[in-house]
């Protein structure tokens, strides 16, 4: 159903839906949406980081930093946001298992309903999209009915569409045989409803539905699109059930330059063949042929067109369109050859991602245009199919990883840069601390240290009040003390009695001035010998320090080292792991190409043999003169 495909592709997909209320702040003029999360303040600076690059689509790198935050407990306040922001974000890079086993955690707590229905809705479209139906059906069955209409729409037509791919169509008729909708759902529902009766052989029941479809009025492409397909699956279910007349009408409802036309006119030619009306038939057979032959329903003209010739009895021209029909498969059949082996070459999906400009892996991709080669024109059909689509979806994924590895692995180059460069640091700051560490004497130094604290304390028990003086009044009274050492040695001598009356007061006044400031002078001394010992003790602490650091530097170097060779290891076997799964890719998708040019190989050949087999007939028949009914 290609309204259930197309309508995958408008989502930024359920988690980040989800998520986006938790992920914004609650900006000002804005209402919450009642169905999801209230609008929360980012707390976590870590988180805000993440939400940088989800808000840019770089959807790799959002996920990177949100795992590393996770792994360091860097967010702490917003762990619940950060659980449903990543799991839409492997949610939009296919990693729906990953997916599933968080949402489901996160599910099974008190979340409200309109956040499950959604969550369990947008998982169970990504599992239908990637082909998990068992998964898709599960998913898809948690969502109750109270949820948004259009979404309880989808979410049905998904799970009927699920069923007829599975081939379940009673399941899928019980399933829409009641089931009202909007106008655009219900006529997918009844096309749907009746195609499932058509392949369980019930064509008179599956009638009403398809003709419904089939003429219905709307300017809608996408309805009219749907309005065709109907037409075209109610007329050949006609012509199967050989009843052309009824079938032609149908078939005339289909537009001429809809997708549907060239398998329109090769039906309404084989009902007028059906009703004996061969030349009827030759008008769109032959409006058919003129069309690309890439379209199986032309290389069936290209049969049909003699066919009705040889039945008008017109055996000349059927011979000459057999004869050129023969010709045209000839050199489809080469072209195809040719095709297979260029694919074959291993270039082919490079070329499709040659154009593709944007580096950042989204959900909304998708390869629109093919290149420019001779074996494009055959893979149209084979782009549009979803299997296609996403194998390569794969392939350029696992294109970006490598990528992204290799300049991870640049990066990784630069600590080698930085150990190599702490390294030569090292080797030449060692020798520097080793000099001024056996230059200097830490233990001379304490010692000096208690010989000046102990020589204060002898100071201030003596009171001596002139060993704390300036040196001019150490020289001042040293000079005094020299004069009073030559009075005392002549003391008997009576002309130096005014030289010791002078010395008596020039004592006093010094004694005075070194009194005065003694104190001072003592807390200042005592104040630098603390200042001392804990420059002293810094001093041994860096000593220390300095030791443990030259014997733990190499230790430290080696340990870092090895972590980077280990970083650099696992980088190599990712990186050879990804190149192992990008070539089983790449041969998986070269083999669905091939496989596709194969069978329009053997569609061809089939054509070919049938072409040269009535020619052969037409020649036998002239030879022997002897004309035979022909058998359609």
């Amino acid at each position: 159903m290609q309204r259930v495909i197309n309508s995958l592709r408008p989502l930024i997909l359920g988690g980040l839906l989800l998520a986006l209320p938790w992920a914004v702040a609650a900006a000002k003029n804005v209402k919450p949406d009642p169905n999801g999360l209230p609008p929360q303040d980012v707390k976590d600076l870590h988180y805000g980081d993440v939400l940088f690059y989800f808000y840019q689509d770089d959807y790799f790198d959002s996920i990177t930093r949100l795992l590393a935050a996770r792994q360091l407990d860097r967010i702490p306040h917003t762990q619940g946001e950060a659980e449903l922001l990543l799991g839409g974000l492997y949610l939009s890079l296919g990693e729906h298992v990953e997916a599933g086993k968080i949402f489901e955690a996160l599910l099974k707590q008190n979340t409200s309903e309109a956040v499950r229905n959604k969550a369990w809705f947008y998982l169970g479209k990504v599992w239908y999209q990637r082909d998990y139906l068992a998964e898709s059906e599960r998913a898809l069955r948690q969502v109750s009915d109270k949820i948004d209409p259009r979404i309880n729409a989808e979410r049905y037509m998904l799970l009927a569409q699920l069923m007829m791919r599975q081939e379940r169509y009673d399941d899928a008729i019980a399933a829409l045989s009641n089931w009202h909708g909007a106008p655009d759902w219900t006529a997918y529902a009844q096309f749907n409803l009746g195609i499932a009766l058509v392949r369980k052989n019930r064509l008179a029941d599956a009638i009403p539905y398809l003709d419904r479809v089939g003429r219905i009025e709307t300017r809608s492409e996408e309805l009219l699109s749907l309005k065709d397909k109907a037409n075209l699956a109610l007329g050949f279910a006609l012509l199967q059930a050989e009843r052309p007349a009824e079938a032609k009408p149908i078939l005339q409802r289909i537009r001429l330059e809809g997708p549907y036309s060239s398998k329109a006119l090769l039906g309404v030619g084989w009902a007028d063949a059906g009703v004996g009306e061969y030349k009827r038939a030759l008008v769109p057979w032959l409006t058919l042929r003129k069309r690309n032959l890439l379209d199986s329903a032309v290389q069936e003209s290209f049969l049909t067109v003699p066919y009705a010739y040889s039945q008008l009895s017109a055996t000349g021209q059927a011979a000459e369109y057999y004869n050129s029909a023969i010709e045209s498969f000839d050199a489809e059949f080469k072209r195809i050859d040719d095709s297979i082996e260029e694919i074959r070459s291993g270039h082919l999906l490079d070329r499709l991602l040659d154009d593709d400009k944007k580096n950042t892996l989204t959900w909304y991709w998708q390869l629109s245009t093919l290149p420019n080669a001779p074996e494009s024109r055959y893979l149209y059909q084979l782009l549009a199919s979803n299997e296609f689509q996403e194998g390569l979806k794969n392939y350029r994924e696992l294109n970006y990883m490598s990528r992204n590895l290799d300049n991870w692995r640049e990066d990784v180059s630069a600590y080698d840069d930085m150990l190599d460069t702490r390294q030569e640091a090292y080797k030449q700051r060692v020798p520097k601390a080793d000099a001024v560490m056996a230059a200097t004497d830490l233990g001379g130094l304490t010692q000096k240290r208690v010989d000046f604290e102990s020589r204060i304390n002898e100071i201030e028990k003596s009171n001596d009040v002139a060993a704390l003086g300036t040196p001019e009044e150490q020289q001042t009274w040293g000079r005094l003390k020299r004069i009073e050492d030559y009075l005392a040695a002549h003391s008997d001598d009576p002309n130096l009695a005014e030289m010791r009356e002078k010395y008596r007061l020039m004592k006093g006044v010094v004694y005075w001035r070194l009194s005065a400031s003694f104190k001072a002078r003592l807390w200042n001394e005592r104040r630098s010998v603390k200042e001392l010992e804990a420059e002293l003790k810094e001093t041994q602490k860096r000593a220390v320090l300095v030791k443990q650091a030259r014997a733990g530097m190499p230790t430290n170097t080696g340990a870092y080292t090895g972590r980077v060779a280990a970083v650099r290891a696992r980088m190599e076997q990712l990186q050879q792991r990804l190149a192992d799964v990008s070539a089983q890719q790449n041969r998986f998708l070269q083999a669905l190409a091939i496989r596709e040019l194969e069978s329009q190989k053997l569609r061809i050949s089939t054509y070919q043999i049938q072409a040269r087999y009535e020619l052969a007939a037409i020649y036998d028949r002239a030879s022997n003169d002897k004309p035979k009914a022909k058998q359609p």
